[in-house]
């Protein structure tokens, strides 16, 4: 693949980039990290915003317009994503994960009347949807799902207990993993459901983050009758659709982070110009220029590498494990680089956002606390590197728990993978 763009796409590049900068809500200011602080206002600048590209012809170009889309290439939509998310990430965030999850995997699942019901209400930003896989026993391990699904009446009656729900507290759907057959299997008892987060028995209770935000939730259903007709494939196909949905989450992700974390090291480059260590600018630092340095190596690597694997897409193909890799090329990266942004601070490192003495409006304050998380979101970086090893590497499945199996005469209590 050539990741150059031809001139064509240089110039849809360029119309783009000329609308969005007349575009952008009159309460958006691109240079702050964080521009909402209600469920509410965020909701409502991402619906309002997704709208104007919908009807400006930017939204979903590479979907079919019977759907919503623009009926273009995948390439349009990527150059359309990298752009929002190097301008105004914060007003895609309830966005991605309708655009990178519950948008492709309705529109390769799911059937005829789930595409026309749900994609268009997707794409023009009248609803906004959450992920419901993790539970307090199944984060790394999806497939432990203990969410009960049976099926009663033309419905499924629903009750279990999602958590790290992100967006919960502003969405109208999910998309929702449950176990429908607990006799089987793990893995072979699993159903996807499309839930309407309005229906009786659905709670959401936001939870409290260490940066001070409540983008995630818990996600409490009891007794919920959700019809049969919201089910996605057939009954027990529920984790091959549930992979489908995180392959398409890592490619797409890959690509927009990229871009969004180029414009962050541009931010540091600029932090390193303006700010003094020991009476110099940081930047005149030698190991602060290394930081610098290796930092914009790490996010070359991460964009090329979600360009090359969307080249399977544009072949037609659907996303691969090698997504896995590009989970660590942004996961840990980013948690170095913030921490390289607090350390060029100094003693300055301790004052947040809201402060005259904060430096960027504690932009990399705040990167710092949220980049905990990075590493264990959409899968820990232990279960990527197994991924990797075994479907991209096909190396050998971890063999440890054999050995203990020999030495000790019994198992160690953990289910198989």
């Amino acid at each position: 693949m050539d990741y150059r763009l031809d001139r064509r796409q240089e110039a849809f590049r360029k119309e783009f980039v000329s609308w969005l900068e007349k575009n952008l809500p009159a309460d958006f200011d691109p240079s702050r990290y964080r521009n909402y602080h209600t469920a509410e206002d965020w909701g409502r600048a991402y619906r309002d915003f997704q709208k104007r590209l919908f009807q400006a012809g930017y939204a979903a170009m590479h979907y079919p317009k019977e759907y919503g889309g623009q009926g273009k290439t995948l390439m349009e939509e990527v150059i359309v994503m990298q752009v929002l998310a190097s301008t105004c990430m914060e007003l895609r965030g309830p966005g991605m994960i309708m655009h990178g999850m519950a948008a492709p995997t309705i529109l390769h699942c799911g059937n005829e009347e789930q595409k026309r019901k749900y994609l268009p209400g997707i794409i023009d930003g009248t609803h906004i949807w959450c992920q419901g896989f993790s539970e307090p026993n199944a984060g790394s391990d999806v497939a432990n799902v203990s969410t009960r699904a049976v099926r009663k009446d033309g419905h499924y009656v629903v009750n279990g207990q999602k958590v790290w729900t992100s967006v919960a507290h502003m969405s109208d759907y999910c998309i929702l993993l449950v176990r429908t057959d607990p006799n089987v299997a793990k893995h072979k008892g699993l159903s996807y459901l499309l839930l309407d987060m309005k229906l009786p028995g659905v709670e959401v209770r936001p939870t409290r983050q260490i940066t001070g935000g409540s983008e995630f939730n818990e996600l409490f259903l009891d007794d919920v009758r959700v019809p049969v007709e919201m089910r996605v494939g057939e009954e027990g196909q529920g984790w091959m659709i549930a992979i489908t949905t995180l392959m398409f989450e890592r490619v797409i992700g890959d690509a927009v982070m990229g871009a969004a974390y180029e414009k962050n090291m541009d931010r540091m480059v600029h932090m390193a110009g303006e700010t003094k260590r020991a009476g110099r600018p940081v930047i005149e630092d030698p190991i602060f220029r290394q930081q610098l340095a290796q930092g914009y190596i790490e996010v070359m690597a991460l964009k090329y590498h979600g360009l090359r694997n969307l080249s399977t897409q544009l072949q037609g193909g659907i996303p691969g494990p090698e997504g896995s890799i590009g989970k660590l090329l942004w996961s840990e990266p980013n948690q170095r680089i913030c921490e390289n942004g607090m350390a060029m601070q100094g003693p300055f490192s301790q004052v947040l956002s809201g402060s005259p003495w904060s430096i960027q409006d504690g932009f990399w304050q705040y990167g710092f606390l949220r980049s905990r998380g990075n590493t264990i979101e959409a899968g820990t970086s232990e279960v990527q590197r197994n991924i990797i090893g075994e479907r991209c590497l096909h190396l050998p499945k971890d063999s440890s728990r054999a050995a203990r199996r020999i030495q000790g005469g019994k198992g160690d209590g953990h289910q198989a993978e």
